[in-house]
């Protein structure tokens, strides 16, 4: 067990030094910015399902107790990175932004009967944005311009096991380690030579621990079809994290700069989070899920400039209770079949999910989308086992008033699959 855990910390090194991940919605200015997609590779062709899907081939950490099937035989490495392509549309203006990044990494193996181990470095959240706006003082023949920047996002390290008890039946939990920072400023400039320019700021950095849980109860409905339940719980509590406030005003005669910083500590937390999902798969050629997730934003205070005293300080009200629903499928025709195409995992997804921000006292942007995309088997002289994940999905984010956001995401994933614990026969 030791050399096994030695193994996949030496492998995980390296993606864990080169992962990032990004986006260009300025949405993400609104709470911790836009959630991050935690499934692997297998699991966004189907619209990120998988809550009630065990492990055997794949490293699923939307339930922990999946890690108690994977394959006895195998290592499991799930890596992934995305492009997006998005386009913004506000009243008759148009635009488009793009951006890729290496996103997640996951590695699973089993480290005794009925017990399973996965390692994992995940998205949760993500800010960037960079966008102005102009106004013309026509009485004075003055501009100002507002600038707003942001950038960074929070990250997840995770150690999960998963434990059969009793036949059908498996437990599992993931140890998280969550941290960051976010950035983000206001820059207030005039073309009055007598008007200070201004710029107000806000950083935010949190480093503190992360807990879900998972259970999931399998069971045969015939001779060639079995159906698994599942839920999970994430632990919601205080991160901690320290959130300062800097205004920033420079005279522009002078060129002299005034700074003040209000500082906030306990400035962010995580929400409970409730998930159920279900399975149902006819022998190893048709699987279908579906999943319900909540997450209690809504009890979650953030750190605000209060609009009526200008005071630093804790506010509620600017967040919401937000749920997502998803479905999906994967057909393989023929997984023993010599012919390419045959075996071939078809995937296909759809999903909905209400906003957890609020824009301007309003709930902000619904999403809907369908995913879909191919597992294609690596086939050569030594490996027949890991997969090519080729995905593509198309999100709709829109709210009354607001920003409507079009993004086109192609996610392209490996998941080797080799028998690094089988036992050779030397004759």
């Amino acid at each position: 067990m030791i050399k096994r855990l030695f193994t996949a910390a030496l492998l995980l090194i390296p993606i864990i030094a080169a992962a990032q991940s990004g986006t260009n919605s300025p949405y993400s200015q609104h709470g911790i910015g836009i959630l991050g997609d935690i499934s692997g590779g297998p699991n966004r062709g189907m619209g990120s399902v998988g809550i009630g899907i065990s492990g055997g081939t794949r490293v699923n950490v939307l339930n922990p107790a999946s890690y108690s099937t994977i394959d006895s035989l195998a290592m499991l490495l799930d890596v992934g990175m995305t492009g997006n392509v998005t386009n913004f549309t506000e009243g008759g203006n148009k635009i488009n932004a793009y951006n890729a990044d290496f996103e997640y990494a996951a590695m699973g193996f089993r480290l005794a009967p009925r017990l399973g181990m996965a390692l994992g470095l995940l998205p949760f959240s993500n800010v960037g944005y960079n966008y102005s706006v102009g106004t013309h003082d026509k009485e004075h023949d003055t501009y100002s311009y507002e600038a707003y920047n942001g950038s960074g996002g929070l990250h997840q390290a995770m150690i999960g096991l998963g434990w059969q008890p009793l036949k059908g039946l498996a437990i599992g939990v993931n140890f998280g380690y969550l941290w960051g920072s976010t950035d983000r400023s206001v820059t207030v400039t005039s073309s009055d030579s007598y008007v200070a320019q201004q710029t107000r700021s806000y950083a935010m950095k949190v480093n503190n621990y992360k807990l879900d849980f998972g259970l999931q109860y399998s069971f045969k409905v015939a001779a060639e079809e079995r159906m698994t339940i599942g839920m999970t719980y994430g632990m919601g509590h205080n991160l901690g994290g320290e959130a300062v406030r800097s205004n920033i005003t420079t005279e522009t005669t002078t060129s002299v700069s005034r700074t003040q910083n209000d500082t906030i500590t306990d400035a962010i937390a995580l929400p409970h989070t409730f998930g159920v999902g279900l399975s149902w798969q006819h022998r190893d050629r048709l699987l279908v899920a579906a999943d319900y997730t909540m997450q209690q934003w809504g009890d979650i205070a953030l750190p605000m400039t209060n609009a009526n005293t200008g005071g630093y300080e804790m506010m509620s009200g600017l967040l919401t209770n937000r749920s997502r629903m998803s479905i999906g499928a994967e057909w393989t025709p023929n997984p023993m079949s010599r012919r390419f195409f045959k075996r071939v995992n078809y995937r296909l997804g759809v999903f909905a999910a209400t906003p957890y921000m609020k824009v301007n006292g309003q709930d902000g942007p619904k999403e809907i989308g369908v995913s879909g995309g191919f597992g294609i088997p690596i086939i050569n002289a030594w490996n027949n086992r890991s997969v090519l994940n080729i995905s593509g999905s198309w999100t709709r984010s829109s709210a009354d008033g607001l920003i409507t956001e079009n993004t086109f995401r192609i996610n392209v994933g490996l998941t080797f699959n080799e028998r690094w614990f089988m036992k050779w026969m030397v004759q």
